[in-house]
């Protein structure tokens, strides 16, 4: 069927929308007309090649929507549905069968290398295939992917508050959550107000941490922190950052997250650790990027340094835990999107690299 997408044909260029040809879903697919689709940085990433998804492509990995069409073998999935897109994994691989599919054997080529799980494409342009992200590909009107990726949500809440589930919110919860899962009274130092940032921050209230501090270089952001629940904040700009949370902390925090990409910031994150502390990295930088780490202060304090990729969630158990949050305002994620219409792609990109906002949503349809 022809659909309209945001495609990508050379490396940074801006989104084009344009039709294309959207095949019929296979066996263990599902067919999803999308309502709304967060943009992330893993987006922006792929959009400029530090992650290489070939290209051209169509983008787009936080897709929310309702279910049009089914392909044989699907259980559990209608059309009607209400439903939240999130990453693709192989299902057969050792990880996946012991449920920890994000840590797939073969999560980038599931998600990055442009094809389906069956090594096909499903996304085509005249004669051109194009590549497909994540195994959704939800920055178009409507999209195919494998019910491993789908996860059906109540019909009472606006979809389009839901899209950001999809990776974003469930990657900063499920590290707090999932990861970290602390003792009340622990300290949490979060470096990054982004989405990811700010959801950590929100579950690490929720979960009982007394000292939640946030570093980031926004005084904007930082005073939306503050309203989430952050008991300090600091401007990275202004001081040295590492002093000014073990001065908050008294020994430095028992749990730190880095949600930048910056190494630097790692290593002060690491710094910031007290005694067997834990910090786990989120923000993904360019492909083989390395980082200097103090080796004799990990070893000597026994700090553990952790990766954590999409929360280490499982999405169709985890994101309804945090719906059920959302219900019970405990993880009021909704103040950090803003809606922009499908046709502003590039202005949400835009306001999203400079900060203006935390989390843009496309409205789709």
């Amino acid at each position: 069927m022809q659909v309209t997408a945001a495609v990508i044909h050379e490396t940074g260029d801006d989104y084009q929308l344009e039709e294309i040809t959207l095949d019929e879903p296979k066996h263990g697919e599902v067919m999803i007309q999308i309502v709304a689709s967060g943009i992330c940085h893993t987006d922006v990433s792929a959009q400029n090649q530090l992650l290489p998804v070939p290209l051209p492509a169509v983008l787009g990995h936080e897709g929310a929507g309702v279910v049009v069409k089914t392909g044989a073998g699907i259980k559990g999935l209608e059309a009607g549905d209400h439903v939240i897109l999130s990453y693709a994994s192989c299902g057969h691989c050792e990880y996946c069968l012991k449920g920890y599919s994000y840590a797939c054997e073969d999560i980038l080529p599931a998600n990055f290398a442009g094809k389906m799980l069956d090594n096909t494409h499903r996304l085509h342009q005249e004669d051109k295939d194009l590549s497909n992200f994540f195994g959704q590909s939800s920055f178009a009107t409507y999209a195919v992917a494998n019910a491993r990726n789908v996860v059906k949500v109540d019909k009472e809440i606006d979809l389009r508050l839901l899209a950001p589930l999809g990776c974003g919110i469930q990657t900063g919860a499920g590290a707090v959550l999932n990861v970290f899962n602390p003792s009340p009274g622990s300290s949490i130092a979060i470096f990054g107000s982004g989405t990811v940032g700010m959801s950590a921050l929100m579950a690490a209230k929720a979960a009982g941490c007394t000292t939640r501090i946030v570093v980031d270089l926004h005084d904007s952001r930082l005073a939306l922190a503050r309203e989430l629940g952050a008991t300090h904040t600091i401007n990275s700009k202004n001081v040295n950052v590492v002093e000014e949370v073990k001065k908050i902390s008294g020994k430095g925090v028992n749990y730190a997250i880095e949600s930048t990409g910056v190494t630097e910031v790692l290593r002060e994150a690491v710094l910031s650790l007290a005694p067997m502390g834990k910090a786990g990295i989120i923000g993904a930088p360019k492909m083989g990027t390395s980082v200097q780490l103090d080796v004799m202060d990990m070893l000597i304090n026994v700090k553990e340094v952790v990766g954590i990729h999409q929360g280490s969630s499982i999405p169709k158990v985890f994101i309804p835990v945090l719906i059920d949050l959302y219900k019970k305002g405990e993880l009021p994620f909704d103040k950090l999107i803003k809606f922009y219409d499908f046709a502003e792609i590039n202005k949400a990109v835009s306001d999203s690299k400079s900060g203006a906002t935390i989390k843009p949503v496309l409205t789709i349809s």
